[in-house]
């Protein structure tokens, strides 16, 4: 039996907070209508989560077999690496822009767009590596737009931790976080080399200290897509 597929749409909006024309892909499910309503899972490394993680031939498999609910996915791309840095690394210059960006312009226009329930109970973020850092710092700046965040090896730092110790309103956030034990030397897009594995299990030790439904496994690998693609059929399932 052949598996009903999505499409994958290009839609653009301005946005004032960065001052530039954002492209979004975004995937709507073979059966799609405006008669039913979506939940809505926003990817940052939209074209690499579509293409190396195969996000939609998953969300294709699993709504066939109703394992999850409706679901829409916006993939946002990044241009370059130099791009990405700025937007998604806690000391990006735009990273502050960004993060508005997505909480205040970019729900609102797919909340006006498609049949969305309105609830950050229904909103997830999910990033890898930077895009897993700006996913989790959004949603702990604003837990009532994003309910639900998935962190594939995020980059941690001081600023991370910070932010995760001061955040109060644990109730509001499901948190789905995976790193690797192979992640002890990666390289950053800076040239450096990193350990992501100490402070990921800083960081988990500390979400679970609080009283967050949070998920935390780590898988034997590094810190690329060979782990993070086959990691996605569990997540989505967990979260949605």
């Amino acid at each position: 039996m052949e598996i009903p597929k999505g499409t994958i749409k290009e839609l653009t909006i301005k946005s004032r907070e960065l001052g530039e024309d954002v492209l979004l892909l975004v995937y709507l499910p073979a059966n799609f209508s405006p008669l039913y309503k979506y939940s809505l899972l926003i990817a940052q490394d939209g074209r690499d989560y579509f293409q190396l993680g195969r996000l939609g031939r998953l969300a294709d498999e699993y709504l066939y077999k109703r394992e999850i609910e409706n679901l829409i996915i916006v993939g946002l791309p990044y241009k370059d690496v130099a791009d990405r840095r700025r937007k998604y690394h806690p000391d990006g210059e735009q990273n502050q822009q960004y993060i508005r960006f997505l909480a205040h312009e970019l729900v609102s226009f797919l909340d006006k767009e498609f049949p969305t329930y309105h609830m950050g109970t229904t909103r997830g973020l999910i990033g890898d590596s930077l895009g897993a850092t700006v996913s989790f710092m959004t949603a702990l700046q604003y837990p009532h737009t994003f309910g639900k965040v998935i962190l594939q090896s995020p980059y941690v730092d001081e600023e991370v931790i910070g932010m995760t110790e001061s955040f109060q309103e644990t109730e509001l956030l499901e948190i789905y976080h995976v790193v690797g034990t192979l992640e002890t030397k990666v390289q950053t897009t800076n040239g450096k080399i990193s350990d992501f594995l100490l402070p990921n299990r800083k960081l988990s030790s500390l979400i679970k200290s609080k009283s967050h439904t949070y998920f935390y496994d780590e898988f034997n690998g590094d810190h690329t897509w060979t782990y993070w693609q086959p990691d996605l059929k569990r997540a989505l399932k967990m979260m949605f």
